[in-house]
């Protein structure tokens, strides 16, 4: 269970993370909200602090991903304590998800917490 919590987090942290930094970079740049696969990434509430804050904050959501990397794979190296980072994780990936408006992080966070919690109850 901890490994395939690993690779959720992983998955989960790339696939947000990469885009975070590419829509970050075209915001700053164009003013506008990339588009992937014809879908705007990153718009949502926090669309409403303007494109300076919306680059900063895409900006913070992408350092969370990476940390979410790093305790995938710890989790993956079977580094039982990561469960609970893991978990720690979660509440600051709620606020980007709501943030940003993103329905898969919750698919992925919901995915994550129930396999921690089956690991963790083990």
């Amino acid at each position: 269970m901890t490994g395939f919590a690993g690779v959720l987090s992983v998955l989960s942290g790339l696939g947000f993370g990469i885009p975070g930094v590419i829509g970050a970079r075209h915001l700053a740049r164009t003013g506008e909200i990339w588009f992937f696969l014809g879908f705007p990434t990153y718009s949502g509430p926090f669309e409403k602090f303007g494109i300076q804050a919306s680059v900063a904050l895409i900006t913070w959501f992408v350092v969370i991903c990476a940390l979410e990397i790093v305790v995938g794979v710890l989790l993956l190296a079977g580094w039982q304590p990561a469960l609970w980072l893991s978990v720690l994780l979660l509440p600051f990936e709620l606020i980007f998800w709501l943030g940003f408006s993103l329905p898969f992080g919750f698919v992925f966070g919901a995915a994550r917490a129930i396999v921690i919690v089956i690991a963790l109850v083990r």
